[in-house]
């Protein structure tokens, strides 16, 4: 049985999918982008600002799926630019304090052209 996770502490889907899915006991969460939920719009002017906020939503979706960041398995990360790859490590490490695999890579262009977009995998 599949259960939808929908917060409104988290950006609102901008296409056809949930913000995640618990399936097995697991949570299956949507790409965060930095959209502040509040009013719809891009912030953070760098990657470490933009981190921050993705980080922050990524916490409101575990939280409504009734886990937190140290159950997390695994995570997929997409930078604009590699070269922001040790600046994003400093905000990811934060939150990340369990260390759940990873992988990381630099795409030509990310939704609204943002800097980061990371995506997760959870024991719920």
């Amino acid at each position: 049985m599949l259960k939808k996770v929908s917060t409104d502490k988290a950006p609102a889907a901008i296409g056809p999918y949930s913000q995640g899915i618990i399936a097995n006991g697991f949570l299956f969460a949507s790409g965060q982008i930095p959209i502040n939920p509040a009013n719809g719009e891009i912030e953070g002017g760098d990657i470490t600002e933009q981190a921050e906020l993705v980080m922050k939503n990524i916490g409101e979706i575990l939280k409504e799926a009734g886990t937190t960041y140290e159950n997390v398995v695994k995570t997929t990360c997409f930078l604009a630019d590699m070269g922001d790859f040790g600046a994003f490590n400093s905000v990811y490490e934060k939150y990340f304090t369990g260390k759940p695999a990873r992988s990381c890579v630099a795409v030509k262009q990310l939704p609204k052209n943002v800097l980061c977009e990371v995506e997760i995998i959870a024991v719920v």
